[in-house]
């Protein structure tokens, strides 16, 4: 390492928080030479006294670094400059944007802290663990407080803990089925909450809506015609649609749901992304929702940690039928979950993932020549709409490009086809990857009228 090397790095004066600007000022003294591939960049407490920050702003600058693929860190011998040509999969090798993961932004060491207090706290468990299966009161707090501060206020005696968001889905509709066996949703939605409804025998009944959900009018036809009493919805970053539902139309939503006396099973697994304000259906109507999220999106789906948020009428029921699935969590899964938010990782990875959701949003709005999108602000994925058939063609011709997209037919609710595709966009491992596969769908773009955006 060159210590000298920091000498030449300056700050930049931006608007951009700080941590951000220390990241981009690492990553121009990288794209100018003066760290090489291979070579170990300056300590957390070197670069804290260089540009007189806190650690901590240091860290998050890292982890920021490393999620776009720029550095690595290795436990014990610091973070290296990787090699930006490496990084990226061979000529031949397939870019998946089909799942709507995170990147990994979580440093070795960050994931050594977590796992020291998970040890701690898991070695003390009572029973080796077998205890509620709806997670200890601690574990229990722990999340109620993280989502509380990010999302809606929750106590720790109103959450399961749970196998990730797609358990949280099935567990809701499940408990909801004796009630109706139709669930009402948009024209497209979650592959994952199809699975879900398709194996309890249940049926997705698309609803008419607009850029920002469901229309009121529409919903409240439906609810009367179809005798369907439950709705399935993602009001941020609606998956794969991408539009965030606001505040007015919540209301409007939660009125009619209030006179049919429905359910809404919420899936605000993207609530980290909100650009609308906090107003949860939960918020508006605890009796009448079923409120469903999970890490996997806001930090990591290593450990599938998902929560639950029903109505006190329906906990025990919801409880019960979970401890005859799977018995929960398992409770070393739950206390790494737990360890990370308790060491402040939930906070820094949701600055990390929305800053980074943003600039992959201008990099690909900038290389697919797009303009207006649904969540400006930064999503982890992206809609583009197109008729049916060039849809299905775009998909295959991506394949044949070495870019994998979902189906449209994937998403589809009732007979109408979907017009459009998703991309993932947070799914390559940086930015350098998305790049690949964004000039090779800008290619298929051009090279035929027909597929446009």
């Amino acid at each position: 390492m060159n210590d000298t090397n920091t000498n030449t790095i300056s700050l930049p004066d931006s608007g951009h928080p700080l941590h951000e600007r220390l990241a981009r000022a690492v990553e121009t003294a990288i794209a100018a030479g003066r760290f090489r591939p291979g070579e170990q960049l300056p300590t957390h407490r070197q670069l804290a006294q260089q540009f007189s920050v806190s650690i901590g702003s240091v860290t998050r600058a890292i982890d920021t670094l490393s999620a776009r693929g720029v550095v690595r860190g290795e436990i014990g011998r610091g973070t290296f400059v990787l090699d930006q040509a490496g990084a990226r999969p061979d000529a031949g090798g397939i870019i998946d944007l089909t799942i709507n993961a995170p990147p990994p932004i979580i440093s070795a060491q960050r994931m050594a802290a977590a796992t020291d207090l998970a040890n701690r706290h898991a070695l003390a468990l009572s029973h080796g663990g077998y205890g509620d299966p709806s997670g200890t009161p601690r574990q229990r707090g722990t999340v109620a407080r993280w989502l509380s501060a990010e999302r809606t206020a929750l106590d720790a005696d109103e959450i399961l803990l749970c196998n990730g968001a797609q358990q949280g889905l099935h567990l809701a509709f499940a408990t909801l089925r004796e009630t109706s066996s139709f669930i009402l949703t948009e024209s497209a939605t979650f592959p994952g909450a199809l699975a879900a409804a398709a194996s309890l025998g249940m049926t997705m009944v698309p609803v008419v809506h607009d850029s920002e959900g469901m229309l009121p009018e529409a919903l409240d036809v439906a609810l009367a015609a179809s005798g369907a009493r439950i709705i399935y919805t993602t009001p941020v970053c609606q998956n794969p649609l991408g539009f965030e539902t606001g505040p007015d139309r919540r209301r409007a939503i939660a009125e009619v749901v209030r006179r049919h006396g429905a359910m809404i099973v919420e899936d605000d697994i993207y609530g980290i992304y909100a650009a609308k304000g906090k107003l949860t259906y939960r918020e508006l109507m605890p009796d009448q929702v079923i409120y469903v999220t999970s890490l996997s999106k806001s930090l990591t789906p290593l450990m599938r940690l998902g929560v639950v948020a029903p109505p006190a009428t329906l906990l025990a029921a919801m409880r019960k039928r979970m401890r005859a699935e799977s018995w929960g969590l398992p409770p070393y899964v739950a206390e790494l979950g737990t360890a990370m938010l308790e060491i402040g990782m939930g906070e820094e990875a949701a600055a990390i993932l929305r800053s980074e959701g943003l600039a992959r949003l201008e990099l690909t709005r900038a290389k697919l020549g797009i303009g207006a999108v649904p969540m400006p602000g930064g999503a982890p994925h992206l809609w583009l709409p197109m008729t049916p058939l060039k849809a299905e063609q775009f998909v295959r011709r991506a394949s044949e490009a070495g870019v994998r997209i979902t189906p449209p037919s994937a998403t589809q609710v009732g007979d109408s086809p979907v017009a459009g595709v998703r991309l993932c966009i947070m799914a390559p491992s940086s930015r350098a990857v998305l790049e690949r596969a964004l000039v090779a769908l800008a290619g298929i773009l051009g090279s035929d009228e027909d597929v446009v955006v």
